[in-house]
């Protein structure tokens, strides 16, 4: 990976990250703050959002910490699966809070139940992107597997020289 894709994706990680971080201070100052009379209590909702920012954050510390990884050759070690792991769970906790969200949206679409139902399939559409990143995480065990085979196999290579 070069130096220039590295930076670029650093920038946007951290800029989605700070904007995470806003958006969590606009649901606290909003859960703080007095409701302007008439409007809805959206309580819950901003809970959920609070709680999906967080799951953002966790993902995005952790492709962080692997591209570095990557950047400096070691991606291909057991300590990589720490952070795909954790990166699938975040995911799947996504999945969960979007779920929430189509259940607490859902009375209100007693007009038309094909909202919630886009809801639902956003949903498992999420749950899949977790399916991918597993798949990504086989491949990199698998990656792992080569390269301590062939680093026994250089090993016993340079012992017979």
């Amino acid at each position: 990976m070069g130096k220039l894709t590295v930076h670029a994706l650093r920038a946007v990680l951290a800029v989605v990250l700070v904007g995470t971080v806003l958006i969590q201070a606009g649901m606290v100052w909003a859960l703080i703050a007095k409701p302007v009379e008439g409007s809805l209590p959206l309580t819950p909702l901003r809970l959920i959002t609070i709680l999906g920012m967080v799951t953002v954050q966790v993902t995005l510390v952790c492709v962080w910490r692997l591209v570095t990884m990557v950047r400096r050759g070691t991606v291909f070690s057991p300590a990589a699966f720490r952070y795909v792991d954790i990166v699938i769970g975040a995911i799947v906790a996504a999945a969960l809070v979007w779920f929430a969200v189509t259940a607490i949206n859902a009375p209100g679409q007693r007009d038309d139940p094909g909202v919630s139902l886009i809801m639902g399939g956003i949903g498992v559409a999420i749950l899949g992107v977790a399916l991918i990143v597993l798949v990504l995480r086989m491949l990199l065990a698998q990656a792992v597997a080569r390269d301590v085979e062939a680093s026994q196999l250089r090993a016993e290579l340079d012992e017979v020289i």
